[in-house]
């Protein structure tokens, strides 16, 4: 269960964050600012506990050429230039540690653009890569996703357009298909979530991997429940397995879990997270249970 947070760490509205934030490929070559980067550095080491119990830790280390060619290597974003800086992870394996990691580290990727940096979710797996010397991987831990970060380049290159439009980045699926009331066949609307439309508006524009948007959520009574809805065919699970690729859609979870839950206690909604699965039909196969938000 999370713990109940009494003082925000940003130094602006969380929504107003979330809002401004944008997956940032170009970036000026020039080092973080000391203050910057030690800000980010403590706030970075200070994420350890998800709200499901999954334990990570991170580390803003600095990037180097070698860096940006081996994310090209990987196939990972290799269209980011110019960043002076990397947000690193390490997890050990768990029923919800893809989750956790997904939620810590958006908490962290939010704190770095409330101090004007740019970022920009890598995911893959980086398990056996520099960026796991970096972190000094021990024996039993992963590196699901790195971020970069740095000084956002004034003008952004055409190809980062091109990459936006190519993954439908700014185009979100309508409240209707994400959010319902009692199942997941009943839309739910703004008037039925009350309080939590806001928090709900900010989960609907997390970032996710090739922008799936796979996250549902469902009211029931006080509690909000949050499934996973696969996309056929992403990222087949058996793959995932036999060669050790994160599976991003359960980092998205995470992701989206986090923008909920700060934008739900940065209004005064005060909750729990717990792992309590629901007698709620599922649609089909591709659909799996989450977490649920107990307000």
């Amino acid at each position: 269960m999370t713990p109940i947070e009494t003082s925000s760490p940003f130094s602006q509205p969380v929504t107003e964050i979330i809002k401004a934030r944008f997956s940032c490929r170009t970036y000026l070559k020039q080092p973080i600012d000391s203050h910057s980067r030690q800000h980010l550095e403590a706030y970075a080491a200070a994420q350890q506990t998800g709200p499901l119990g999954g334990q990570a830790r991170f580390e803003l280390v600095a990037g180097k050429d070698g860096d940006l060619k081996e994310l090209k290597s990987l196939g990972t974003y290799g269209f980011i230039k110019g960043a002076t800086g990397f947000i690193v992870g390490a997890t050990t394996a768990g029923t919800r540690h893809l989750e956790d990691f997904g939620y810590l580290l958006q908490k962290i990727i939010l704190y770095a653009t409330d101090l004007g940096l740019g970022t920009c979710w890598l995911g893959g797996t980086f398990t056996k890569t520099s960026f796991a010397q970096k972190i000094s991987v021990q024996k039993g831990e992963l590196v699901p996703s790195v971020a970069s970060v740095g000084i956002i380049a004034k003008k952004p290159r055409r190809i980062d357009a091109l990459i936006r439009k190519g993954a439908n980045a700014d185009k979100r699926r309508p409240w209707e298909r994400l959010f319902f009331n009692d199942d997941l066949n009943s839309p739910l609307t703004r008037k039925m979530a009350g309080d939590y439309a806001s928090p709900l508006d900010m989960l609907r524009l997390a970032p996710s991997a090739s922008n799936k948007q796979p996250w549902r959520v469902v009211k029931n009574g006080s509690r909000w429940h949050f499934y996973l809805q696969r996309t056929s065919g992403y990222q087949e699970r058996k793959l995932l397995k036999f060669y050790t690729i994160a599976d991003l859609q359960r980092i998205d979870m995470g992701i989206a879990m986090c923008h909920f839950d700060l934008s739900a206690r940065e209004l005064g909604l005060q909750g729990q997270w717990v792992v309590d699965e629901p007698r709620i039909d599922k649609p089909n196969e591709l659909t799996e249970y989450t977490a649920s938000w107990l307000s």
